[in-house]
């Protein structure tokens, strides 16, 4: 990074004595000098007047050794943590020094999270890059800190009598009231350099497909031959919903077909040893669908033998999670949360917590006493959250899956549940905790020091204190914002310099006309609070002058990395981060 200073009045051109706590200063002048650092870290670069040497100037920079941002809330634990970041503070993170910087213009909704590569040799040299997806069946590559905006590349999958779905030839119109073409966040290879993203077509009049596309991250070319397209040959046994044969997605009789045209392509993929994980639920809850989860071999998308369906004898139970993707444990089982749906605990499992191991044959699972009031007044469990996942060694119950939905009464039941024997269906339910964040839950929450960040719909954001020796909350929040947010409520994420500097980054998307939103399209708001205290707003996006986001697109997640957020709207991806 290169470092220029100026002396005022400076005669004989004295020029500046630089000095740094940390990293290296090389080709130092009177007047400027190159800083570089090996290790991560906050550094502070001092020039000292020398003609008077009680003046002076300084300028503190982060140097992260971040991975990547490379799936949905971060990680597979789905916790929503960047624990590398050393730019951002609560100290500078104000209105007079932190502010939207550029932003990059796409042709349609961004539904999925931006995700972030550093160092990636493009361009003609090595950058770091934000990737985004749109409903207009397009993928972006973006200098993640250039401004103004540079593009090194666009993917669109349409073409001549190719278009994205209109959302009424689902049978809504609502929920994704403008078009249909990728909704999941995609996932990234940092190994193979590899996007993998399921884009939505219709192509001619009645014919619909959707396929897993693996791009170069350099160039966004096709590649293991495909993209592989997903289609109704694709079955489990079982006698399905009496439906899946009128919307042209007919099977041999004792099978049930996967449906391109009812299947929403909503959670976010997943990669874990070696295979790209995608899952599917509803449009607007129109039958007929089913919850799928399918796997494909990274490396060339063959796909996995087994496909698993989790109302193969019975309807819905989608796997959507507003946007939430499978989350893992360390041992590569997957854990997802279903909606409304038949429930026998043999074949259909709607309203549950699933574990499936990598292969996808379930291991356990957990239906709350209320399933059927859940699934008779639309109050799905899989509503909520992926899931968290939260490693206790100290206590007594040390494996935990932490999520939640609707809950009965609209009160948001939040349930923490023990991943080695997570209590299937009984009368009273056998989990480690559950208790209301007294508001219907849409998102999934971030877990950083202990500490719990979850806001449902009309809510404010809570920040709960784990006890690490039982593995169960204090329900009395420890701090919460003044802002309340209504649908969706929030998915929170968390930066920090490890322990410390944390910061949690909120988006308030009700300014939409997707369906249960305010009805009016207006700016995404985007929140920074001190994650010590939520009380403590540090800024927000409606602050100050040239700071709006795009328009809002419900279910967004804030992707931070590098000394920077990044926000998808309906027009554009919104940069923020110091003010030079």
């Amino acid at each position: 990074m290169a470092f220029t200073a100026t002396v005022k009045n400076d005669v004989g051109g004295a020029g500046v004595t630089w000095s740094t706590t940390g990293g290296t200063l090389a080709g130092q002048t009177a007047t400027a000098a190159m800083f570089s650092s090996t290790s991560a870290g906050a550094f502070t670069i001092t020039a000292k007047s020398n003609a008077d040497n009680t003046q002076s100037a300084a300028a503190t920079i982060g140097v992260t050794d971040l991975s990547g941002m490379l799936t949905y809330h971060n990680d597979l634990a789905r916790d929503g943590t960047n624990t590398r970041e050393f730019a951002l503070t609560p100290a500078n993170v104000n209105s007079g020094s932190f502010g939207k910087l550029f932003s990059c213009q796409v042709d349609a909704e961004v539904y999925a999270q931006p995700l972030w590569v550093p160092n990636l040799a493009i361009g003609g040299g090595n950058h770091n890059v934000v990737f985004v997806a749109t409903e207009n069946d397009s993928v972006y590559a973006f200098d993640a800190d250039a401004n103004p905006c540079r593009q090194y590349w666009q993917k669109n999958f349409l073409g001549t009598g190719i278009t994205p779905v209109p959302p009424g030839d689902t049978g809504e119109a609502f929920d994704i009231n403008k078009k249909i073409g990728i909704t999941g966040t995609p996932v990234i290879d940092p190994v193979s350099l590899t996007l993998y993203v399921v884009a939505k077509t219709k192509e001619g009049s009645t014919n619909y497909h959707q396929r897993l596309h693996a791009m170069s991250l350099i160039d966004g070319t096709e590649k293991f031959n495909g993209p592989l397209d997903l289609s109704p040959s694709i079955t489990v046994p079982g006698i399905g919903d009496t439906g899946d044969s009128s919307v042209g997605c007919t099977s041999t009789p004792g099978n049930v077909p996967f449906c391109p045209l009812r299947e929403g392509q909503r959670a976010g993929l997943a990669l874990a040893s070696g295979h790209v994980y995608v899952a599917w639920a509803s449009h607007g809850d129109h039958q007929p669908y089913h919850g799928w989860i399918m796997s494909f071999n990274a490396s060339n998308l063959a796909q996995a033998p087994v496909v698993f369906n989790d109302s193969p004898n019975g309807r819905e139970s989608g796997i959507w999670m507003s946007g939430g993707a499978p989350a893992f444990d360390s041992s590569n089982n997957l854990y997802v949360i279903t909606g409304n749906g038949d429930y026998d605990g043999v074949n259909d499992f709607g309203d549950s917590f699933l574990k499936l191991s990598s292969g996808l044959a379930l291991q356990d699972w957990f239906t709350p006493s209320v399933q059927a009031t859940l699934d008779g007044a639309d109050l799905d469990l899989g509503s909520g959250g992926a899931v968290i996942l939260v490693d206790l060694p100290s206590s007594t119950i040390p494996h935990v899956v932490i999520g939640g939905g609707k809950g009965t009464n609209q009160l948001g039941q939040l349930y923490i549940v023990n991943r080695d024997n997570m209590g299937r269906n009984a009368t009273t339910d056998k989990v480690v905790q559950q208790f209301n964040l007294n508001g219907m839950i849409y998102s999934t929450a971030a877990f950083w020091q202990n500490t719990l960040y979850a806001a449902a719909v009309g809510q404010s954001l809570n920040a709960f204190a784990l006890n690490t020796s039982t593995s169960m909350f204090n329900t009395v929040a420890t701090s919460q914002s003044s802002h309340f947010y209504n649908f969706p409520g929030t998915t929170p994420s968390v930066s920090s310099a490890g322990t410390t500097n944390g910061i949690v980054w909120a988006l308030d998307t009700n300014s939409t006309t997707a369906a249960n939103a305010s009805g009016t399209d207006g700016p995404a708001v985007l929140y920074a609070y001190d994650a010590m205290n939520l009380g403590t707003e540090l800024w927000d996006s409606s602050q100050g002058m040239g700071n709006a986001a795009g328009f809002a697109v419900k279910f967004c997640v804030p992707t931070v990395a590098n000394g920077k957020v990044y926000v998808g709207t309906q027009t554009e991806i919104t940069v923020y981060g110091l003010i030079p």
